[in-house]
């Protein structure tokens, strides 16, 4: 009786309305709480703003908000800075964006394709 006592133990922390719980055993790494390796890394489509620096897009990436009072779409914008080994993608160039570890203090996306160059007309289906 004591060791399951001493497995799993629940007491109050210094503020009293807090419970914790203990465990000792082995099994509370197999709750889930680590990442799936197969997990799809986040991707992100932008208008390229800036391309003076060596190896870096600025790209805004747009996205509507429905207003919680007014019930009226408003446009939200962020931008990115995003690796371009290549420096490839120009100012006006619709791109993709793919989450990546840190690379610099600002930079963690990766350039992963030109949708479209500056200057082309969308394409449009008829």
């Amino acid at each position: 009786m004591q060791a399951r006592d001493q497995l799993s133990r629940r007491w109050q922390g210094k503020e009293g309305n807090m419970a914790i719980e203990q465990k000792t055993d082995s099994s509370s790494n197999q709750t889930g709480e680590q990442r799936n390796p197969l997990q799809k890394r986040r991707t992100v489509v932008g208008t390229v703003v800036s391309d003076k620096m060596q190896k870096t897009i600025v790209v805004k990436v747009d996205r509507q908000v429905r207003h919680a009072l007014y019930k009226k779409y408003v446009e939200k914008s962020r931008r990115y800075k995003a690796h371009d080994e290549k420096n490839e993608a120009k100012i006006g160039d619709r791109v993709t964006l793919v989450e990546s570890r840190p690379l610099s203090r600002e930079k963690r996306w990766v350039l992963q394709a030109i949708i479209r160059k500056a200057g082309q007309a969308p394409e449009i289906n008829i």
